[in-house]
């Protein structure tokens, strides 16, 4: 529920006042600074995301489910990526609009969230769903990379906006959440003596690269503002910069959490 409120909240922040599409809209402008070289690292990471990946992605998901002789899981996972992808282009094209309050072109164009970003989240999140217990803190760094990855390479191509990432991220994230929470009492695990060292470490270490980016990309949104830091730079390599923090603040967070949500809902 809280990551559904996050949808909306980022869209009622950075698409429907003017302030929050100033700011996103810089984010996109000043993605043309040093675009060319970011551009080569960015391209292939886009090209992995595709109709072929998502199916070979299931593909996995469905393979390991199965070899555990977990058939529920084979339907949590699918319900995981099909229902997160249906969303997002649901959400986009039907539900949310944007006013056009920027003298820009496509002004009233809406692309939150993002589809792409979305593939890629869903099908780490799947993954993470569907691997057992002692794979789970590897899968979710992994995860949380490979959608910040995927999610700031939209920008460094000026694909999206950063608004158009993190909506897309919160979406897998609510999705996720619902299939864990919807487990049959039959998976559900027996209660543990103490603490999963690697769980708690893994996800530590992301909720840790979430409050440093974090506080970093707030500042940053601030600082574009007008208000708090008076960063030397200009308004709209702030706005970028600070865009690429909050999607990586936000991707390092949604699988930290995601982590400790399977742990506690899912059996070996």
């Amino acid at each position: 529920m809280l990551a559904l409120l996050g949808v909306w909240a980022t869209w009622d922040t950075f698409i429907r006042s003017a302030g929050g599409q100033r700011a996103d809209q810089l984010a996109l402008e000043g993605a043309a600074r040093g675009q060319g070289v970011l551009w080569e690292l960015a391209e292939p990471v886009l090209g992995v995301v595709s109709n072929s990946f998502v199916g070979l992605g299931l593909a996995v998901a469905v393979v390991l489910a199965l070899t555990r002789g977990r058939w529920w899981l084979v339907a949590q996972v699918a319900i995981l990526v099909v229902g997160s992808n249906l969303t997002t282009q649901v959400l986009k094209h039907v539900v949310l609009d944007r006013p056009a309050l920027l003298d820009v072109a496509r002004a009233d164009i809406n692309t939150l969230p993002s589809g792409h970003t979305t593939v890629a989240a869903s099908v780490a999140a799947g993954l993470l769903i569907a691997v057992p217990r002692r794979w789970r803190p590897v899968v979710a760094v992994a995860g949380a990379a490979y959608t910040a990855a995927t999610g700031v390479s939209t920008l460094i191509g000026q694909w999206h906006r950063p608004a158009d990432v993190v909506a897309a991220v919160l979406v897998v994230l609510a999705w996720s959440a619902g299939v864990c929470a919807l487990s049959s009492p039959s998976s559900l695990d027996a209660p543990r003596g103490g603490p999963e060292p690697g769980s708690s470490g893994a996800a530590g270490l992301l909720l840790l690269g979430t409050v440093g980016a974090g506080v970093l990309a707030l500042g940053a949104l601030g600082s574009v503002r007008g208000d708090g830091w008076g960063l030397p730079l200009g308004g709209d390599l702030t706005a970028y910069m600070g865009g690429m923090l909050g999607v990586v603040a936000v991707s390092l967070g949604s699988f930290a959490l995601l982590l400790l949500v399977r742990q506690s809902t899912a059996r070996p």
